[in-house]
């Protein structure tokens, strides 16, 4: 099921496993993730397809320890890019003991829902699916029911669940319900451990994460972030340089801003995030760089954990 080594926990009692989030862009996955996590590891904005990497963030519930792989959103794929990002959430699932798929209340069962309902049966396997109606405080109770009962009419979720992972209404019943439905096997991961993915690219998504929110349109899809070098020092700070690649000339004087006060606010902004994250100092520098070709270039895939030939 993974290539990681299963490590600790109770002998004789412990559960273990992998939990696939999925869903439209922007259905509330990443939030979601950080709520049942709790703490951020996951880059949550108002932008659609902001996640472009398979996330695992790990909670403990009791002896069950959840790993939670949170996955790009499934959406109708334009270029290689967004191919790269749709293979890799249906990648996620596949891997996955259980799957849930996320549905906003208030949306419904839209043509994107329906399309990712007509996969499931392909793509999920025999894998258990459980569906997740989210944002429920946006709709009446009625109209949650029905929605309830026209999505279990299309497909035949192991159990549905009402949620608010913005306010956590709900999602202690989800998480029980997984920790019980996990299979039986030992933790494999260290139990105060909250993701498997580098820091170095925990920290390139919080500076996306805030480029994301500070910039409009579609240039925040024409960027990426990559952390350079991590020195650790002696005073227990920790210097971080990273790259924002962008495509055009344009692209940059956008990103910096006037006299560059749009970097500048963007890097105080993830160097707080990430002094609160880190619990300690932390010294961030990060530069502009034009990359014409990067959407076609296989490192910078890589560096998003991506597979470049699923873009082709």
């Amino acid at each position: 099921m993974t290539d990681y080594d299963r490590v600790g926990g109770p002998e004789g009692q412990a559960r273990a496993g992998f939990v696939a989030l999925i869903g439209e862009p922007n259905a509330g996955k990443s939030t979601l993730l950080n709520r049942m996590v709790g703490a951020k590891v996951s880059i949550v904005t108002h932008k659609v397809q902001t996640t472009r990497t398979r996330i695992r963030g790990v909670a403990m519930e009791g002896a069950t320890q959840i790993v939670f792989v949170d996955t790009p959103g499934l959406f109708r794929p334009r270029r290689r890019l967004d191919r790269a990002m749709v293979a890799a959430a249906w990648g996620g699932a596949a891997d996955a003991d259980l799957v849930v798929l996320l549905v906003e209340a208030h949306r419904g069962l839209t043509d994107g829902v329906q399309a990712i309902i007509d996969s499931l049966a392909d793509r999920a396997g025999d894998h258990p699916v459980a569906l997740a109606i989210n944002k429920i405080d946006r709709v009446k109770a009625e109209v949650l029911l029905a929605l309830s009962a026209k999505l279990n009419e299309a497909y035949p979720f192991t159990q549905t669940f009402m949620i608010s992972a913005e306010k956590g209404h709900g999602v202690t019943d989800l998480r029980t319900w997984l920790a019980e439905t996990l299979p039986n096997g030992p933790w494999m991961y260290p139990e105060d451990q909250i993701a498997d993915l580098p820091l170095r690219m925990i920290a390139a998504e919080m500076t996306r994460e805030k480029l994301t929110l500070r910039l409009h349109q579609e240039l925040p899809y024409q960027l990426t972030v990559e952390t350079e070098s991590w020195e650790e020092r002696k005073d227990g700070s920790v210097k971080i340089d990273q790259i924002v690649y962008v495509a055009r000339d344009g692209h940059k004087g956008i990103l910096l801003g006037h006299k560059g006060e749009t970097m500048k606010g963007v890097s105080q902004a993830s160097r707080l995030e990430l002094e609160e994250f880190l619990d300690r100092r932390v010294h961030l520098f990060v530069q502009v760089k034009v990359r014409p070709g990067w959407l076609d270039e296989a490192e910078r895939y890589a560096e998003m954990g991506l597979d470049f030939k699923d873009g082709a």
